[in-house]
């Protein structure tokens, strides 16, 4: 459950093996799904993907226990695995098993592994290679830090990859946390971190909102409060009637509402804070350790398999948006080739680009308008769906 790397083996489910091999390659995972309890697997979507989950369909229907697996983008994947990073991390392993386990984590906490990754590494731009790359990799390393910040950082599960692109902690810094975490134990309160070698108040107070304690001391430590403002939350609470434990379980859900029937201006000056920053507090403590991606849509689980040949005009589909260019997207359909979406059926209204709408990753809901089976070409749309 924490990320870590049980059992390693290799099988040869797909071509060219023989059927013995075949059904020693089933005859393994499922001894393994038997022994660590498996429920879900990450297949990724690069070389060979399609016939492994053919077997992997197969098998599973052959196991007693209900087993899901998922197509995962293992873009980057293969880069992580020769970096240096994951030596260190994986020192005894060949790149393959590196690859895999990646692979395997991205579905535990995908940020926490593509941020392992050069951003550029990622190939998600149709132009990167024109652009300048030094001013190319800091656009894209600022879009990763703002997501880590928005995101937020378990201050006792993150890796120092994680945490060197939180504000205010550099490499040695993140690597001076997890010292002293292995040293120490789990961190109880954010006040610890002062106690680390290199981070001092300046860079306390840079990085102690975007880390997060989930079971610590205070309960303030699980939100995105600085703890600058520890002491007006403590009051804002006190004025509503409610109590840290109120916020421990949950049930401060009407704190807007009753904060929008008081005068927050007058309110805001009594707690000696700006009226936004009330307003802030306020949502950090109701959204306490919510994660803002649990309000996207879930990766789509598959237990079956379609085939081109399934596929009928007019079915209705789950995909997952693989690739957006200028022309539309290309999405994943659980079948052997992605289906395009051009840029005229992504929605009723005019759009420029197709990513004024849609994002690699993306679940989408898609109907199918045609299928060519000798050319291999589906085409999709996704208006009145």
């Amino acid at each position: 459950e924490t990320g870590k790397v049980l059992d390693t083996t290799v099988v040869y489910p797909t071509a060219p093996t023989t059927e013995a091999k075949i059904k020693a390659a089933k005859e393994t995972v499922k001894k393994m799904i038997e022994k660590y309890h498996i429920d879900l697997i990450s297949v990724g979507n690069g070389t060979a993907s399609r016939e492994s989950e053919q077997v992997i369909v197969n098998m599973l229907k052959e196991v007693p226990t209900k087993v899901q697996y998922v197509i995962t983008n293992e873009a980057g994947a293969s880069v992580y695995s020769a970096s240096k990073l994951a030596t260190e991390e994986f020192p005894n392993f060949d790149v393959g098993q590196r690859s895999a386990a990646s692979i395997a984590r991205r579905l535990q906490d995908p940020l926490a592994e593509l941020v392992k990754i050069d951003p550029k590494a990622i190939g998600v731009g149709q132009y990167q290679h024109d652009m300048n790359q030094k001013r190319l990799g800091e656009a894209l390393g600022g879009v990763v830090e703002n997501c880590v910040n928005s995101v937020g950082v378990d201050l006792n599960t993150a890796s120092p990859s994680l945490l060197s692109y939180v504000a205010g902690i550099n490499k040695t810094v993140s690597k001076n946390i997890i010292t002293y975490r292995e040293e120490n134990g789990k961190f109880n309160t954010r006040k610890e971190l002062l106690k680390v070698p290199k981070l001092g108040a300046k860079a306390f107070e840079q990085c102690a909102g975007f880390l997060r304690i989930t079971d610590g001391d205070n309960v303030l430590d699980n939100t995105s409060v600085h703890p600058e403002s520890y002491k007006a939350a403590a009051q804002l609470l006190k004025h509503m009637g409610y109590t840290e434990q109120d916020v421990q379980d949950g049930t401060v859900a009407d704190l807007k509402q009753r904060l929008s029937k008081e005068n927050t201006h007058k309110l805001a000056e009594e707690l000696g804070i700006g009226e936004i920053t009330l307003k802030d507090i306020a949502d950090s403590i109701i959204k306490k350790g919510r994660d803002p991606r649990e309000e996207l849509p879930q990766p789509v689980l598959r237990s079956d398999i379609l085939s081109m040949e399934d596929l009928k005009p007019d079915m209705l589909l789950t995909g997952t948006v693989r690739n957006v260019i200028d022309f539309g997207a290309f999405v994943d359909i659980g079948v052997h080739q992605d289906g395009l979406v051009h840029i005229s059926q992504i929605c009723d209204r005019y759009i420029k680009h197709p990513t004024d709408v849609l994002s690699v990753g993306d679940v989408v809901k898609v109907r199918v308008l045609e299928v060519d089976v000798p050319k291999k070409r589906i085409s999709l749309t996704m208006k009145e769906v």
